[in-house]
């Protein structure tokens, strides 16, 4: 597990410059950078999403693939929502936050969405998720109050 946390934060890249909990990319605006979270699950795989679904949840637009996902979402957010505001799962698990995720590297772990760094970290981080879900668990609330208090420049 240690080496696969050391390679996690090797590669884990620039981290956050957001105030906010969702991770919305550097330029995007959007949570997931436009992809749509209920593809995830009804499709397993990543699927991008179009403006003319979207919905703001936790101040932040979401898009979707077409309006029954979107509807879907809005029924349930927390049901859809990828952990960790969206943040790499792997980086949440050192204790820390990287913006740099791979839409397409996702694990659905226990009907929780994951996202991760890039693909190779997603099978690291599934293959040791017994350690590094309750390592993020606990370690996201004081990296959510950090990104509130834009602690990652």
């Amino acid at each position: 597990m240690a080496v696969f946390l050391l390679a996690l934060a090797a590669v884990g890249g620039s981290r956050a410059f957001a105030d906010d909990s969702v991770n919305t990319g550097y330029f995007g605006g959007v949570a997931i950078m436009g992809y749509d979270p209920v593809a995830y699950f009804t499709e397993g795989k990543a699927v991008k999403g179009s403006e003319e679904f979207s919905h703001e949840w936790l101040g932040t637009p979401w898009l979707f693939a077409n309006a029954k996902h979107r509807e879907m979402f809005i029924s349930e957010p927390i049901k859809y929502a990828p952990q960790y505001g969206g943040y790499c799962a792997g980086e949440v698990a050192l204790g820390s936050v990287t913006i740099n995720v791979d839409p397409e590297a996702f694990k659905i772990i226990d009907g929780k969405l994951y996202l991760i760094y890039d693909k190779g970290s997603a099978e690291g981080f599934a293959a040791h998720v017994a350690e590094a879900v309750p390592n993020a668990d606990r370690n996201w609330p004081k990296v959510a109050a950090d990104l509130e208090r834009d602690q990652y420049h």
